[in-house]
């Protein structure tokens, strides 16, 4: 498991998974700034709000990937949460300790997993994404335990890891906070007026700006005295 700070170490082609949010930018910033050939993969996974996709593929040309896809995957099939069900998005504060609506089941399991196959195919040892355990509102897919187990997996799963290749798996943002990964983002040029991070957007895709994410991302910009380039409009993560 690798973290902000780690140098650059066998492939120079990495996988970076991309959803139009705040965090994976940001992530996408980090891997080229550390000299990687990044691939952005998206997954079309069934989220109420298709604006996020189109904000992917703005931060993959503007971040520098070299190639972008999108998946599709209809988590609605089976549903179970807020973004993927005709469940209401909460917009008061999670209760501490428990585990949000806004959960997906096993979304960060079926990304990782889909970014692993892109990478053993396109020859690629090296897995970016853009969780979070400080500001991570109580997912369990978000935990430093859980990507650890995934790089495991993946060196166990694979032809490529059975024959000798060592995958990796990045979560450069894993120990920050919020405000540390959007101060992390503008020293390396991000351009956060690309990304979105409301769970209830409206139909142009403008942010609630009350949902738990829109209060998160608001308090981060705020607290670095930096106004939001995204102001109410797609505002990510």
């Amino acid at each position: 498991m690798s973290h902000f700070s780690d140098g650059v170490a066998g492939s120079m082609k990495a996988v970076v998974l991309l959803s139009g949010g705040l965090d994976s930018a940001t992530v996408l910033a980090i891997a080229r700034a550390q000299g990687f050939e990044c691939h952005a993969l998206t997954v079309a996974y069934g989220q109420r709000h298709s604006v996020e996709l189109e904000c992917a593929r703005r931060v993959a040309t503007a971040g520098g990937a070299v190639e972008h896809r999108t998946l599709h995957v209809d988590l609605r099939a089976i549903g179970g949460s807020a973004l993927t069900d005709d469940i209401d998005v909460p917009k008061e504060a999670p209760t501490e300790g428990a585990i949000p609506v806004t959960y997906v089941p096993a979304r960060n399991t079926v990304f990782l997993s889909l970014a692993l196959g892109y990478a053993e195919v396109i020859g690629a040892s090296d897995l970016f994404l853009g969780v979070n355990a400080v500001d991570y509102s109580g997912y369990p897919d978000c935990r430093p335990e859980f990507v650890a187990a995934f790089e495991a997996l993946a060196n166990l799963a694979t032809k490529a890891g059975v024959e000798g290749t060592r995958f990796r798996v990045h979560a450069p943002l894993l120990g920050l906070t919020k405000p540390e990964i959007v101060a992390a983002g503008l020293r390396l040029g991000v351009d956060y007026a690309l990304t979105t991070s409301c769970y209830d957007p409206d139909p142009d895709g403008g942010a609630c700006g009350s949902c738990d994410s829109c209060r998160i991302r608001a308090e981060a910009f705020s607290s670095l005295g930096v106004p939001d380039p995204a102001g109410r409009g797609p505002g990510g993560r």
